[in-house]
């Protein structure tokens, strides 16, 4: 007898890089349900043996021949940020032509997707490419980046005018309060500005100049709680003012950033029972409810311990990890990482999408695959240059 289970085609929640407002998450559409067929129960045994070669065997599978990567099995669901995050892992791996494979396919749809848009790519849409929805600054950023080291590592300026386009509309959303407009809903309403969004943008776009220092203005006086010594989200709920990954984040970014603020993270920690493997895993939550183990923001977690060298915090953050290994459904010598350890909450009180739990994902994938490359993806753009007087991190008694 096959079982049956309920995977989201549009998971609308899921993979922004999950820290927006919980205002711009509370406002998403219902998503598309779709029924599929999957083998007998219990065909997802623990991993006897696994490795990282194993999981980057799990993304490549997950390229579609456009050159777009499925952000889970079975989904039809493709992200902006998902396919950056692709594209940097393959370049980690030193397979050029699947990161070129992606840029590629945005490359191609400059005329008609970015300029049709006013700027900006649609930050969901299917395998095909088709039915694209929503514009969120943060994945366009993300894109950026991934394109920044591409040029890096390759000595080449083949995207150039890709990344041309980018970094210009990323500059055209700044308003005079310095922070960046989050981008536009499918309803065309506008997403606040989004903390998490703001810094990626500020590593993306190269070197140090009025942008940068704009979006440093905004966060210093709208996004710094001086008390706790740490970026906030600024939601409309305070209890959900606080974000893991402002932590990792705003420490793998911002240069000379408090290192105390990863033990400050601790806030997030957590234990859950593995929905897959019945066992106790523990890491870090979105956000303060702590009602989940959040994966991809627990390897986060471990890449920023490394960049701290902390080796050895970084070190039992991965095994935890790698306890929750799944097995592909089309490839059993593939496995990948759930984007949580067991179902719950998002970042604010949102339900999680349905079986969150129990099956890879590439965002989770991804920041592990980073971590055991010791690849930094902001690494290249970390150095600005940044004016004492400007990082107000270092002397935050002053608002």
């Amino acid at each position: 007898m096959k079982s049956k289970f309920l995977l989201l085609l549009v998971p609308v929640i899921t993979l922004f890089s999950c820290m927006e407002d919980v205002t711009t998450i509370y406002e998403q559409p219902v998503p598309i349900v779709q029924v599929v067929d999957l083998p007998p129960e219990n065909t997802n045994p623990p991993v006897q043996t696994s490795s990282p070669e194993q999981v980057y065997e799990w993304m490549a599978q997950m390229q579609a021949s456009n050159g777009l990567v499925e952000s889970a099995e079975n989904t039809n669901f493709v992200s902006l940020y998902d396919n950056a995050l692709a594209a940097l892992a393959f370049l980690a791996n030193g397979d050029l032509a699947r990161a070129e494979m992606i840029f590629d396919y945005f490359d191609q749809q400059l005329e008609t997707e970015f300029y049709g848009n006013d700027g900006g790519f649609f930050q969901f849409r299917e395998i095909s490419g088709e039915n694209g929805s929503r514009i969120w600054m943060g994945d366009n950023a993300w894109l950026l980046l991934a394109l920044n080291n591409y040029h890096e590592i390759t000595n080449s300026n083949t995207y150039e005018h890709l990344a041309f386009e980018l970094e210009n509309w990323l500059r055209s959303i700044q308003e005079q309060d310095g922070g960046l407009l989050g981008g536009i809903n499918e309803d065309g309403t506008l997403i606040p500005k989004v903390t998490e969004g703001m810094i990626t943008a500020f590593n993306a776009v190269p070197g140090y100049d009025e942008f940068h220092m704009g979006i440093l203005r905004f966060l210093k006086e709208q996004r710094w709680d001086v008390t706790e010594e740490v970026l906030i989200t600024k939601t409309q709920n305070p209890a959900y003012n606080y974000a893991l990954d402002l932590y990792s984040l705003g420490y793998l970014i911002l240069e000379d950033f408090p290192v105390e603020v990863l033990a400050k993270a601790n806030r997030f920690l957590n234990s859950q029972t593995s929905t897959i493997h019945g066992k106790l895993i523990s890491g870090y939550c979105f956000d303060d409810d702590k009602d989940v183990v959040w994966l991809e923001g627990t390897a986060q977690m471990a890449l920023a311990y490394n960049a701290a060298s902390q080796s050895g915090n970084a070190e039992n953050i991965v095994q935890s990890i790698e306890e929750t290994f799944i097995n592909s459904i089309s490839n059993e010598s593939a496995i990948g990482i759930p984007y949580t350890t067991n179902h719950g909450t998002n970042f604010g009180a949102t339900s999680l999408w349905d079986h969150t739990d129990i099956t890879p994902t590439i965002s989770s994938s991804v920041w592990y695959l980073f971590v055991k490359k010791s690849f930094n993806p902001f690494q290249l753009q970390k150095n600005k240059g940044i004016p004492a007087e400007n990082k107000f991190w270092t002397n935050s008694g002053v608002n």
